[in-house]
């Protein structure tokens, strides 16, 4: 269970702190239009596909030898780029995605609308060993702390191996966390790393993981 970046995550420089208001937090949390295509201020300011993943994935390509006979699963899929990609990259793949919220899912590539679909992270619409590789990012720790329980239990039942990648967000000290808790809109269970490691012994997560922090975000 070792902590693994693959180099999407890199921190940007000295960050200005703005501080989430509850206008922005509330319309964050709607997930539509305005939060991914709308202003910056007010979310994404364009999630638009960039290729960025055809560069990213191999090293996830290579860490779960993923083939043309895998079946991968992303949760929190958004508009379906990195199912996209790693079809592009590995002809024949079985990659699904599943988002739980409609926008992004109306908005995705044409080319994958038929692989991704739309439920709650907590019930996983599949049966039990049903994935050779499970990816999650910036998607589970959005849910509150008992429903996050569930969805490590549904990772779990529906994963046929450990060959799981996560990230969650995390701090080391108060000040760290008052600068998460003042940025972030979405981010609702946010652990010390320490605490994260005892969570995944007591639920037996035996994944890959990445801690989303104030360093990170390269947040002031």
């Amino acid at each position: 269970m070792p902590h693994f970046n693959f180099g999407y995550f890199k921190s940007p420089t000295n960050r200005k702190l703005k501080p989430a208001t509850i206008k922005k937090k509330i319309l964050a949390w709607k997930k539509n239009k305005a939060f991914y295509d709308g202003s910056r201020e007010d979310g994404y300011g364009g999630f638009k596909y960039d290729g960025r993943w055809l560069k990213i994935l191999p090293k996830i390509i290579k860490r779960y030898k993923l083939n043309s006979s895998s079946r991968v699963l992303e949760i929190g899929c958004k508009k379906g780029f990195l199912v996209h990609d790693l079809k592009k990259l590995v002809p024949g793949i079985n990659c699904t995605g599943i988002e739980d919220h409609l926008y992004p899912l109306k908005k995705c590539k044409k080319e994958v609308k038929k692989f991704i679909k739309y439920s709650n992270f907590t019930k996983l619409p599949f049966k039990k060993n049903s994935f050779d590789c499970i990816i999650a990012i910036s998607s589970i720790y959005t849910y509150n702390f008992g429903d996050l329980l569930k969805i490590f239990n549904e990772i779990k039942r529906v994963s046929k191996n450990d060959k799981i990648f996560i990230t969650l967000a995390s701090y080391e000290n108060t000040r760290d966390l008052e600068k998460l808790l003042n940025w972030t809109t979405l981010s609702t269970v946010i652990l010390k790393k320490k605490d994260w490691l005892k969570l995944f012994k007591e639920v037996g997560y035996k994944g890959d993981y990445f801690f989303t922090d104030a360093k990170v975000l390269g947040l002031k």
